[in-house]
Parts: structure tokens; C-alpha cells; sequence
């Protein structure tokens, strides 16, 4: 691996888009490291079934919060 590489910066701000039901997801995957590692896999799973979930929905459905 080439140390002399810059990684860029560091970024600490947490990522959010303004909807709500992707902005969820986010944070349940932002938190995965303070969960059992067995946990992952079910947390991942959901946030891929939401985030199908906020694409198919309407643009200005975004009230409708994640189940």
C-alpha cells in the first residue's frame, strides 16, 4: 500500500439528505458500531428495504416515516 497517498479529509459531520425516511436509514447504519456485529446483517437489510421503499415513493410523500 502506498503510504505517501492522502486519504482526504476527515469528514465528522453526520451526512443527511432532508427526507426523513432516508436520513433514518442513515443514522441506524451511522450506529452500527455500537451494535452486536450479529446485528449488522438485519440492520443492512433494512435499510435497503427502505431506502427501495423512499425511491418508489412519491416525491412529496415524505412524511411517511420508516417502519
Amino acid at each position: 500500500m502506498n503510504e505517501d497517498v492522502d486519504p482526504g479529509p476527515e469528514t465528522t459531520d453526520p451526512v443527511r439528505t432532508g427526507v426523513s425516511r432516508v436520513d433514518a436509514v442513515i443514522e441506524a447504519v451511522e450506529h452500527l458500531e455500537e451494535r452486536p456485529i450479529e446485528e449488522h446483517v438485519g440492520v443492512f437489510e433494512t435499510a435497503h428495504e427502505e431506502l427501495r421503499r423512499a425511491l418508489e415513493a412519491q416525491p412529496d410523500d415524505d412524511s411517511v416515516e420508516p417502519s
